[in-house]
């Protein structure tokens, strides 16, 4: 793990040293993040990475898990889709399960922070431990769209979300009409992270070689997870269109997390959807290979991230820092990080994205200079130590209530 010093040759000296200052004045504070899974998936990536510089920093933060079993993850994927907006069955045996898991770690989760930060629905019932613990504070960090939340869930989550004393989310649009008080945070990534550093050319070239792909032609890529939500399948049929004009090849790589059950089977139809064509590579990337997703971002000619929903989109800003033209969906938080011809290239449609990818394709400079744009909107907005920033306003903010600081 880098050290804090580490970062000022990226975003300067007074960063760090704001840091360390903002730091400074949580001493004896203990910061406990709670979620839902220690790998896969956005909200765990940054906490690997910020507790430990928090810790580094003389902030006293802890990162605990709670505990589910296949049906708890099979009902709060579904609350997931449906606050995201996605049609989905919500049957009230999946809030029964929901309320009785979430009894089980309300008994046995050790909460002991000053500062209570709860990530996402998974484990929002924490907060009926609020009247044992008077003197702490909680805020509840929500990295999902919920502008057009499923209203079933949305009404079953509200009591819980009123109780807490601050709420968190990563857009202005993300929010809904709340009684507390709401704060904006926009995620991040590590820069020095093995996902997002300078990589060796050798070591591009000999990922490529690992999964067997060829470097003789373009490389379209969507590195993300294997979801519904990601749509690996309509990126194959935008490849398809592509493919008529240029000759090309893809690359759908990705992982799983913990608490998604439906990811393999999203694998398995991906699978089938490439069918025999030699020029589709569909990888399953297991936990911990940041350094061959690196590499395979970097070996990419154009990455797409072509989402039905989405929360930020991490995967968005791990490829514009890597200075790589980008074709996203015009959704979630990705129209933040990606500005039309800009820094990127939105769509809202396989057809729409198929015309961009052609025209990133035959274009190269112009590809370039977009991947040049949005490097630098990542190091001004999106970096790891603006995030820490944020953070710790956040948690000063909560001892200090008369004098909000909206971030």
């Amino acid at each position: 793990m880098p050290k804090i010093i580490e970062y000022e040759s990226i975003v300067g000296p007074n960063t760090i040293e704001e840091l360390h200052l903002l730091a400074g004045k949580l001493q004896g504070k203990v910061i406990q993040n709670i979620n839902s899974t220690a790998v896969g998936g956005g909200v765990a990536e940054i906490l690997n990475r910020m507790v430990p510089l928090l810790q580094e920093l003389g902030v006293d933060a802890r990162w605990d898990f709670i505990k589910g079993g296949e049906s708890f993850f099979n009902a709060t994927k579904k609350f997931h889709n449906a606050l995201h907006g996605k049609p989905e069955e919500i049957t009230p045996q999946m809030f029964d399960v929901f309320m009785e898991t979430s009894q089980r770690n309300i008994d046995e989760v050790k909460l002991h922070g000053d500062v209570m930060l709860i990530h996402d629905p998974q484990p929002i019932a924490l907060i009926k431990k609020k009247e044992s613990m008077p003197n702490s504070k909680w805020i509840w960090r929500c990295h999902i769209d919920v502008s057009t939340p499923n209203k079933q869930v949305w009404d079953f989550l509200t009591p819980f979300i009123h109780q807490y004393d601050s709420a968190v989310f990563s857009a202005p649009g993300f929010s809904r009409p709340l009684p507390i008080r709401q704060f904006l945070i926009s995620p991040s990534i590590d820069p020095l992270s093995d996902k997002n550093k300078d990589l060796p050319q050798e070591m591009i070239d000999a990922v490529l070689e690992k999964y067997h792909i060829p470097n003789d032609k373009p490389i379209i890529s969507q590195i993300s997870r294997f979801d519904y939500l990601k749509d690996p399948v309509g990126v194959i049929e935008a490849y398809r269109l592509v493919k008529k004009r240029n000759n090309c090849q893809l690359i759908i790589a990705g992982g799983t997390a913990t608490d998604d059950p439906e990811s393999a089977k999203v694998y398995a139809e991906t699978k089938e959807a490439a069918g025999n064509d030699i020029d589709i590579h569909i990888l399953p990337i297991p936990s911990g290979s940041d350094l061959e997703i690196n590499a395979l971002q970097r070996a990419s000619t154009v990455i797409v991230q072509k989402s039905l929903r989405e929360g930020f989109g991490l995967t968005v800003t791990e490829a514009l820092w890597k200075a790589k033209p980008i074709v996203a969906s015009s959704t979630g938080g990705i129209p933040l990080q990606v500005k039309h011809k800009y820094s990127g290239l939105l769509c809202h449609s396989i057809s729409g994205a198929a015309f961009a990818i052609k025209q990133l394709l035959n274009s190269p400079e112009y590809a370039k200079k977009l991947g040049e744009n949005g490097r630098e909107h990542v190091r001004q907005n999106f970096l790891l130590t603006r995030h820490l920033k944020d953070y710790l306003l956040l948690f000063l903010c909560m001892y200090h209530p008369e004098d909000i600081i909206y971030l």
